[in-house]
């Protein structure tokens, strides 16, 4: 995207430079507005826990700044030869979200399209100094992850007839459940860096934490997932994108003696995941004894080191 022309604005905090989801921009010394969007077309039959899943995923980049949700716009692509009172459901799904949020729905836009795709233009507000880039990472830091992975990884298998309804209620449970709760824990901690987990899955994400002066590595044994998305892994019932995460990532990550399915969960594309904290060493247990007060549980997975000769390592 080189090509594309960009215009200098001292008050554009986080824009096209930075590898962060949303754009943030300064309006006044005590706010600053956060502006991002997001849609996809269904993982899930259900249309109106198609348009939950697809709000809360929009949603949660607002979160992941350390910010919270002022309003949001639908987009909708829907093909006309459709029965209309899916895309009701589908919206239904998401405004319920929206509300969850503490947003407010404000209209959108609709095309017609052959195949659905759904989801949100959000806009949040956060302190101009309270702002959470992904690559604040400091030497020292514990990495917290807030929802197991695998979903990718278990969608499919569903997608095929061959995941048990324990673990496809349990990845519709992660991809519904906003991220507000996490991210209102982590607003009381000094936390210096946070992503959300999706579509680059787990390492793919953490990539994007780097910067000049960290190396990060993670400990797989306490990366959280879905019970059986391993099973499902070893019987190679797994993403082609979660092999484009492989491929692009390259050797910036080393793999000390982890499983190929482990391997798999970590590159599987997410939908609707966690929240990646990098917080201060001190504060970390007491941040995870908050988080461990919500519903789904979260992990401290990993730690920021002074930059080596590798980026990121797995044991």
């Amino acid at each position: 995207m080189a090509h594309i022309p960009k215009a200098y604005d001292e008050n554009l905090l986080i824009g096209f430079d930075s590898a962060d989801d949303a754009a943030v921009y300064k309006v006044s010394k005590d706010m600053a507005l956060i502006q991002t969007l997001d849609f996809f077309t269904p993982i899930v039959a259900d249309p109106y826990t198609y348009g939950k899943i697809a709000a809360a995923n929009s949603l949660s980049d607002v979160y992941a700044m350390g910010g919270d949700v002022l309003t949001a716009l639908n987009i909708v692509c829907f093909p006309e030869k459709l029965d209309p009172n899916i895309l009701g459901e589908i919206l239904r799904g998401g405004a319920e979200k929206v509300m969850e949020s503490g947003g407010i729905l404000s209209g959108g836009h609709s095309v017609n399209d052959e195949n659905p795709k759904y989801g949100l233009s959000v806009t949040g507000v956060v302190h101009p100094d309270k702002v959470i880039a992904n690559n604040g990472c400091k030497v020292g830091d514990k990495l917290i992850l807030t929802k197991s992975l695998g979903i990718g990884i278990v969608t499919t298998a569903h997608n095929v007839g061959e995941a048990n309804e324990r673990s496809y209620k349990e990845a519709i449970k992660l991809m519904e459940t906003l991220n507000k709760y996490s991210a209102e824990k982590m607003k009381n901690y000094q936390v210096n860096g946070c992503t959300d987990v999706t579509g680059f899955g787990f390492l793919g994400h953490l990539s994007e934490m780097l910067n000049d002066e960290i190396s990060i590595v993670i400990d797989s044994k306490k990366v959280p997932y879905i019970e059986e998305a391993y099973k499902y892994a070893e019987e190679f019932l797994i993403t082609s994108a979660g092999q484009k995460n492989r491929k692009h990532l390259g050797d910036k990550v080393v793999l000390e003696g982890v499983s190929f399915p482990m391997e798999e969960i970590l590159f599987d594309p997410q939908t609707s995941g966690g929240l990646l904290i990098s917080v201060a060493s001190e504060d970390a247990d007491k941040l995870l004894a908050d988080l461990d007060e919500l519903d789904i549980k979260s992990s401290l997975v990993g730690e920021v080191v002074k930059k080596n000769t590798f980026r990121m390592k797995v044991i």
